[in-house]
């Protein structure tokens, strides 16, 4: 692939001209090559067309920061919102995985932590949600606005969090959208990243706390999020998630 059919690939899929489609790639390239270490910006560069080597160059160590910090730097460096940056490093390493070999994805995806999978051009065969479309469909599914829902999805996910273990909750961050993962950190990092004993209706209050609700609404809540979530992830990932979980949540789960 050569520079010109790069740009015009990131042109077509974000559907902007020529100069935004190059400050995009310029940026995620840069931020990428802070982020991994010199040798693999090396192997990098060199399966990609000759113009597009500069801006993947590093002479410095690899900056270990999550995928957080990542889309916080590359959308100061376009001068855009941190949803926006996403949707242009998604358009980027698309067609970055087309342009170079599959074990240079290996390589690359490799070097890199889970939560960056949403990203990357490899990974679950799991479509990535975007943000709008996972809180859409939860206001579908609980009746409400949209800012309604995303209270609601913040709600029900640092408190799923709190109650799974930390290795699923990694595991659901490299399957969900960017902008989902906070939620899941937080419930997290307040678990020690260990399953945390709650009964359905422990957690339905949790929720219903979290989200300023009653708790007829917050279990209205906790099945709008979760099946949502299940689409998001896929069968494989949520069973793993429900199997974590007591038969009591069957009614708010509906997979047994």
């Amino acid at each position: 692939m050569d520079y010109e059919q790069f740009v015009t690939l990131v042109e077509q899929d974000l559907e902007v001209g020529r100069e935004p489609a190059e400050r995009a790639i310029r940026a995620t390239l840069q931020t990428l090559a802070e982020r991994i270490a010199q040798g693999e910006a090396r192997d990098l560069a060199e399966e990609l067309p000759d113009e597009l080597g500069p801006w993947v160059a590093t002479t410095t160590p690899a900056e270990r920061f999550d995928v957080d910090e990542f889309l916080r730097r590359l959308a100061e460096r376009e001068g855009v919102e941190v949803p926006e940056a996403e949707r242009h490093a998604r358009a980027v390493f698309a067609v970055l995985g087309q342009a170079v070999s599959r074990k240079q994805l290996h390589d690359l995806a490799a070097e890199l932590p889970k939560d960056y999978a949403p990203l990357l051009p490899v990974g679950p065969q799991v479509e990535v949600l975007s943000p709008a479309t996972f809180l859409q469909r939860v206001a579908d599914r609980a009746a409400v606005h949209e800012d309604d829902a995303r209270r609601a999805t913040e709600a029900v996910l640092e408190t799923l969090a709190e109650r799974i273990a930390g290795g699923e909750v990694d595991d659901l961050i490299a399957r969900l959208p960017v902008e989902l993962h906070e939620p899941l950190k937080r419930g997290r990092e307040r678990s020690g990243e260990k399953s945390t004993r709650m009964s359905l209706d422990e957690f339905v209050e949790h929720v219903a706390e979290r989200a300023g609700v009653s708790t007829e609404q917050a279990r209205d809540y906790v099945r709008a999020v979760l099946k949502t979530l299940r689409e998001a992830v896929g069968d494989d990932e949520f069973f793993d998630v429900a199997a974590q979980l007591p038969s009591e949540y069957d009614q708010v789960l509906a997979v047994r």
